[in-house]
């Protein structure tokens, strides 16, 4: 198996979800083969970054230049797994791909994209359209939204400031190990978008790591169902990948 390597600490939770998660796919996988002895796992690396020096770097869409420090620091945390010998990494923030293709430039080694590898799901099951949640960064970036359309999926962000500022409040909550009331939050902004009389078959792109802390029952499971709506598990989606590129099973979306 290709050695995998993380790129996580942003925040640290849902780092700790890809590295026990990979783990129950290779478990998985061995149980299935009804193998004897120890389950074969693939070698990780974690390179745990500073969740607040990587907030007190975010640039400005409108200024190039504001992105260098923030494009630096999650390089050289790349660069650093690519030495430790990992074959392939993970970016575990959906924030850090709105600059993926700065940070990803000429690196030695294949990073597979959370927002690709979602938007191909999207694709696979019939979904048209998805509501993105998640950070600022992540909600108003064209980035993550032109990297559905190539699927031909439509992608759209919550509007609303208040809507906006109670998402942000869930996901520092989630960082901080506050799950109590984050699902019926989550619901509840859902409901009031009216994402789901939208046409075509519509899902809602929990585009933040740790967004599906909030479901603990669904927070293995790529796509789901909780309340009458649809939920892609960006988290789950990526894990599933990295252990799918690591096993030489059909190769995720990358760059």
């Amino acid at each position: 198996m290709k050695k995998i390597g993380i790129l996580g600490g942003l925040a640290w939770p849902s780092t700790v979800e890809y590295y026990s998660g990979i783990c129950r796919l290779a478990e998985g996988r061995h149980a299935a083969d009804k193998l004897g002895g120890l389950a074969r796992m693939p070698e990780i690396a974690i390179e745990s970054l500073d969740v607040a020096t990587a907030i007190s770097l975010l640039g400005d869409d409108h200024d190039e230049a504001s992105w260098a420090g923030f494009d630096a620091y999650h390089r050289a945390g790349l660069q650093r797994l690519q030495h430790s010998g990992a074959d392939f990494a993970v970016i575990a923030s959906n924030t850090a791909h709105h600059r993926f293709a700065q940070i990803t430039h000429d690196m030695g080694m294949p990073v597979v994209n959370i927002v690709t590898t979602a938007a191909a799901m999207c694709a696979r099951i019939g979904v048209t359209r998805v509501l993105i949640l998640g950070t600022m960064p992540v909600m108003q970036s064209v980035v993550l939204r032109s990297a559905f359309a190539e699927y031909g999926v439509e992608a759209a962000s919550l509007r609303n400031a208040r809507a906006q500022r109670r998402i942000a409040t869930t996901i520092y909550a989630l960082q901080n190990g506050r799950i109590d009331g984050a699902a019926k939050l989550i619901h509840a902004i859902v409901a009031e978008t009216g994402a789901g009389r939208l046409r075509g078959r519509t899902a809602i792109y929990l585009g933040c790591t740790e967004l599906p802390l909030a479901f603990p029952e669904q927070k293995n499971t790529e796509v789901f169902e909780a309340g009458g709506t649809l939920y892609l598990n960006s988290t789950a989606l990526h894990i599933q990948a990295a252990f799918q590129f690591a096993t030489r099973e059909p190769r995720p979306c990358e760059h």
